[in-house]
């Protein structure tokens, strides 16, 4: 398969009219592409990073999957490392750029996809300086866009050291003084753990639910996602009644025990965050006028604004069936519980591959109003 790449003066320009283009290269949009290099489709990818794996390099330093190895394979292709191993983040961005060079997929990074809009049958999905131009467009860009932090956090002084989870890499970060970390999730958990190890001499506070679920990592001696698949937790989709229910209740914490944790000499729970106010946090348990840092792991905001005419539903992700989108010709993967608890994680997302390529190739692409712009980037083909 050849590769591609932009061209300034090339002996040899082709404009090109994909079939196909998947906009994201996570786990989502690999898994979509090794469906479709074993289709022989005619596609591109496009990712705004500047290497494979950047999305999990940039999360903090300690972090490692709650899933051991033999629940983490991408199709066509193992994760490499033994049966029961935890793999950390490096792990995860190394195999990711092994799975893009052992396929050899068409790959363009540091491509920004600003907005995408659909005419007679054609997508133009345009970048800062290019556009390509497809038939069908599949967006695997992930939910997690925009970081969410509370509105009172604009009221805090300069002199209050403030970190979104999505920039926290390590307790060095922080100043030195009192910390606060808001927020229940694993995340947040993960996060409170690290800095009330690492900060002895200082106290941490936490603000969120304390009634989190908590489910222990491995279960007489089977890792907690072996049981999930032999209950078939996994594989409940979210028609179902107990898909229904399970995608209401809160995500449970795994692999902390959340109890113990709060009992931790250094660390104090606070209730949820009320307000604030220069150099005071107010919570429901307490006002705190001794912070000098605070963690928000408050999660993100989805945004698919870039989509002309897209269609949202009531928590801001697309409307869509098992990733089928209301517009023709539009697809998404990597959604949460786009079809299963597993449609968004790294073990999971393949089975929505494998369905969406299915459907995709129940239908014929349209060619018949199809004509390239001719301002579309010129591509170059390398022998």
């Amino acid at each position: 398969m050849p590769t591609f790449g932009t061209v300034n003066s090339p002996t040899e320009e082709l404009y090109l009219m994909f079939d196909y283009i998947i906009v994201g290269a996570g786990q989502a949009g690999l898994s979509m592409a090794y469906h479709l290099t074993q289709a022989n489709a005619n596609f591109l990818m496009l990712d705004s990073a500047e290497e494979i794996g950047v999305s999990w390099l940039k999360r903090w330093d300690s972090l490692k999957l709650f899933t051991p190895t033999e629940f983490n394979h991408l199709p066509g292709m193992s994760f490499p490392a033994a049966k029961g191993h935890y793999p950390d983040k490096y792990d995860v961005a190394n195999y990711f750029k092994s799975y893009v060079e052992n396929f050899k997929f068409p790959i363009k990074l540091g491509e920004k996809v600003l907005k995408v809009v659909q005419s007679n049958d054609v997508f133009d999905v345009q970048c800062l300086e290019h556009s390509y131009q497809c038939k069908q467009v599949i967006i695997a860009s992930g939910p997690f866009h925009t970081p969410f932090i509370p509105p009172c956090h604009k009221s805090l002084s300069s002199d209050i050291k403030q970190i979104h989870s999505r920039d926290y890499r390590n307790p060095e970060q922080l100043v030195e003084g009192d910390t606060l970390v808001v927020g229940a999730g694993d995340s947040g958990f993960q996060i409170l753990k690290e800095i009330a190890e690492y900060s002895k001499n200082s106290h941490v506070y936490f603000s969120g639910s304390t009634s989190s679920l908590t489910i222990p990592q491995e279960f007489l001696g089977k890792t907690v996602w072996w049981w999930f698949k032999l209950f078939g937790v996994l594989s409940v989709n979210k028609f179902s009644w107990i898909g229904k229910k399970l995608k209401q209740k809160m995500q449970p914490v795994i692999g902390i025990d959340i109890k113990s944790l709060l009992s931790s000499s250094n660390i104090t729970a606070v209730g949820h965050t009320l307000d604030a106010s220069e150099n005071t946090v107010s919570c429901q348990l307490a006002k705190l006028d001794t912070i000098k840092n605070i963690i928000w792991s408050t999660g993100f905001r989805a945004d698919f604004s870039w989509i002309e005419d897209i269609k949202l539903d009531e928590q801001g992700y697309p409307v869509n069936y098992r990733g089928i989108g209301s517009t023709k010709g539009m697809y998404f993967i990597g959604l949460p519980w786009m079809y299963t608890r597993g449609s968004a994680t790294l073990g999971g997302v393949h089975k929505d591959a494998a369905y969406l390529i299915n459907e995709m190739q129940k239908y014929p692409l349209n060619t018949s109003n199809v004509e390239a712009k001719p301002n579309c980037c010129r591509i170059v083909l390398i022998r």
